[in-house]
């Protein structure tokens, strides 16, 4: 197999603390769309009956524990662990891409730096997450988006990641982020090609998924905003653009929206 054709290789660091056992299954499943989860590692002090559900499903998901006591009240060693293991697998240069479990606004600049290195960062963790570390990631998920996993067997044991919980966005809440993605690309006559879209959109604001607004791809929700012209061409080819309504008049070139 050639390194065109491999898939990436991806290191799972997980920060027990400050992430739900409940939606382990459904982040690794996740996790296989973007690539092989080939280091699956999680810190933490597993002593601490808070973390009694990670210490359930570690060895079914083959997740490589490490014990960080917390001797200091204040001091998290295992978010220090996480970093420079982190740092270390980096350096080794045999990893793709790092996906930072964690809601924890501490890892943005290690999320920074992965990324300064050429590594794809994907960033796991609630809608509560600072707006900091969701922008230093390549790409942010929101486990509320993945609650509709279902559950799944794994080694005689069954995981089931909780009923969604966060109130969806209503879809006509995307339109401007849409729009601003398709003015990168349009032609004359203000269609562009959806293809290209969602990555135009994901350079803007990586946590954008149409999941959020309970739509399960950017076409469903362009089409469910009410805010946009679609079109089938050549080789069942998407186009899209802004309804009349919203488009800028021709010849008026009042500059785009700053990010």
């Amino acid at each position: 197999m050639t390194n065109a054709e491999r898939s990436p290789s991806l290191a799972v660091l997980i920060d027990a603390d400050n992430a739900s056992h409940h939606y382990a299954k459904a982040i690794f499943d996740e996790i296989a769309k973007f690539g092989e989860a080939n280091v699956r590692r999680i810190y933490g002090d597993f002593s601490d009956p808070r973390l009694k559900g990670w210490r359930e499903i570690m060895q079914s998901l083959a997740i490589v524990p490490s014990q960080q006591f917390n001797y200091t009240t204040g001091k998290n060693a295992a978010d220090i662990t996480l970093v420079i293991e982190a740092m270390d697998l980096m350096h080794r240069g045999h990893l793709d891409g790092f996906c930072l479990v964690s809601s924890d606004s501490d890892f943005t600049r290690l999320a920074s730096r992965l990324r300064e290195e050429g590594a794809v960062v994907y960033g796991f963790g609630q809608k509560k997450t600072p707006e900091a570390f969701r922008n230093a990631c390549s790409r942010f998920i929101y486990i509320e988006n993945l609650s509709e996993a279902g559950a799944e067997e794994g080694n005689g044991k069954t995981f089931v990641a909780p009923p969604a919980t966060a109130k969806k966005e209503s879809p006509a809440e995307a339109v401007d982020i849409i729009a601003k993605a398709i003015e990168e690309s349009e032609d004359e006559d203000g269609w562009a090609h959806l293809g290209g879209i969602g990555s135009r959109i994901l350079g803007i604001a990586p946590d954008f998924d149409p999941r959020t607004y309970g739509c399960s791809n950017l076409s469903t929700l362009a089409t469910k905003s009410g805010g946009f012209d679609i079109r089938k061409g050549p080789g069942n080819a998407v186009h899209i653009r802004r309804k009349a309504s919203g488009r800028k008049a021709p010849g008026k070139s009042g500059g785009r929206k700053a990010k």
